[in-house]
């Protein structure tokens, strides 16, 4: 009978594995000194076991068997956006996102020679409009997978004020939704998550403002219309925590879709956050755009859209785009992030993070819910007192050095200069106007240190 490698072991409980560290630590306090709390208010133990897994192990809906490599393309002309896609796909992307800013651009135009059938297509519009959004389902009958990203209230929540106002932007939506009944393979409804991550909320904020925010959807519109959703999310730095995110996004919207009786697909697009980005050596954001699309991939997103290293404060260029696309290159195909699905199922820490942080978004969705509900929320200014008061947590902990973006306020090139390379304003933008409800906005960590040294260069 063949030997296996760990026949010579015997099985340590989490129990024995507790007595021997406690041992080590010499009459120190295990709790005080080894086990620390996260911003979302979760426990992180020492060390992980397979009793944790046996409480803990979660049925993961419809994750994907792989993943696509996206490229976000502004559209300011039509023809030349449709000649820079068409190269991008012949350098190794395999779905387009189009952020779309006016009705003027010809959707026809812009999908020109694209093989619709091998490449999922993503209409992101700066607009609503029902005319628009039937010249798109008519231009992509044939694609195999097409998505149109509308979500007025995450234009309320960024901008806030509505296109037009809530009963009419609903009632456009309606519509739309009632045009895209025959397109089996296309997704009208999208939640733009991203922006509670770049704004600064934790982790439980940001999942549970997802599922309020596609609830709202639920609410005011006809479910059975509704045949899926896509969830745009912000992808940080703390590792297993943000794999864990993804899979409870996950989790939660399945929770949500049975509770209507709908599809519990999802289509989750992840990209890098903004908010840990540096203008100081910038190269470091190439080093967190990685580690960001390796969480994003593990925790099981469909479609991983990289963000260049110089985005920040760089136009488009040929550059930026090519080193960030060939990081995913890099990992889909020579790390071979492609060959195994689900890959984090089953990893005790993991496991364990998705529940906690699942149970604590949807406990919080809950308290939401009681209170009126997400948009009642917005409107009395509770949601955005919530994420700032999470986003100044942070900012101190940036300010005190105990959150530490290398280059910024920890390893300084003080002889590096920046101020001759802008192209883009790379701060928040203060453009006083008349709102509904003040606005959520993203804000980088880093800004006001880059200010002083922008001054003192």
């Amino acid at each position: 009978m063949e030997k296996k490698l760990f026949d010579d072991f015997q099985p340590v409980s989490a129990k024995a594995w507790k007595q021997q560290i406690q041992y080590a630590l010499k009459g120190a306090d295990y709790n005080k000194n080894m086990i620390y709390e996260s911003l979302e208010g979760i426990p992180i133990k020492p060390f992980y076991h397979a009793d944790d897994l046996e409480k803990n192990v979660l049925d993961q809906p419809n994750v994907p068997e792989t993943w696509a490599i996206g490229q976000e393309l502004f559209v300011a002309d039509a023809k030349r956006t449709n000649t820079k896609a068409l190269k991008a796909l012949e350098r190794g992307v395999e779905s387009l996102l189009f952020n779309i800013p006016s009705e003027k651009i010809a959707v026809k135009t812009l999908i020109n020679g694209i093989d619709m059938f091998k490449t999922p297509l993503h209409f992101k519009s700066q607009f609503l409009s029902k005319s628009y959004a039937e010249q798109i389902l008519k231009a992509t009958t044939t694609a195999t997978r097409s998505f149109l990203h509308l979500d007025p209230i995450g234009h309320f929540v960024q901008s806030g004020n509505w296109y037009t106002n809530q009963a009419t932007d609903l009632a456009t939506v309606s519509e739309i939704l009632k045009l895209s009944k025959a397109h089996s393979n296309t997704s009208i409804l999208s939640v733009d998550a991203s922006l509670y991550q770049n704004a600064g909320a934790t982790m439980v904020q940001q999942l549970a403002y997802a599922l309020a925010h596609s609830h709202e959807y639920l609410h005011f519109l006809a479910p059975p219309l509704i045949k899926g959703i896509t969830f745009k999310i912000a992808v940080g730095s703390n590792y297993f925590f943000e794999i864990a995110k993804v899979r409870a996004l996950r989790l939660l919207w399945r929770t949500l879709a049975e509770t209507y009786d709908i599809a519990p697909d999802c289509h989750i697009v992840a990209t890098p956050t903004r908010r840990n980005k540096t203008l100081y050596s910038p190269n470091t954001n190439m080093l967190r755009t990685t580690t960001e699309c390796m969480s994003a991939i593990l925790g099981g997103a469909d479609t991983i859209c990289n963000a260049p290293y110089d985005a920040i404060y760089h136009k488009d260029n040929d550059f930026g785009e090519r080193l960030a696309r060939n990081q995913l290159l890099l990992l889909k195909h020579e790390s071979h992030y492609n060959q195994v699905a689900h890959a984090a199922g089953g990893a005790y820490y993991i496991e364990t993070l998705t529940q906690q942080l699942a149970q604590k978004a949807l406990d919080l969705f809950k308290t939401i819910e009681a209170s009126g509900g997400y948009l009642k929320q917005l409107k009395t200014g509770v949601i955005q007192r919530k994420i700032s008061e999470s986003a100044q947590k942070e900012q101190l902990a940036f300010d005190a050095h105990n959150e530490i973006l290398v280059g910024t306020n920890a390893f300084q090139k003080t002889t590096e200069t920046v101020k001759d390379t802008l192209e883009l304003y790379p701060f928040v933008k203060t453009n006083p106007r008349k709102t509904l409800i003040v606005p959520i906005i993203p804000k980088r960590l880093a800004e006001a240190t880059e200010q002083q040294r922008l001054k003192e260069e």
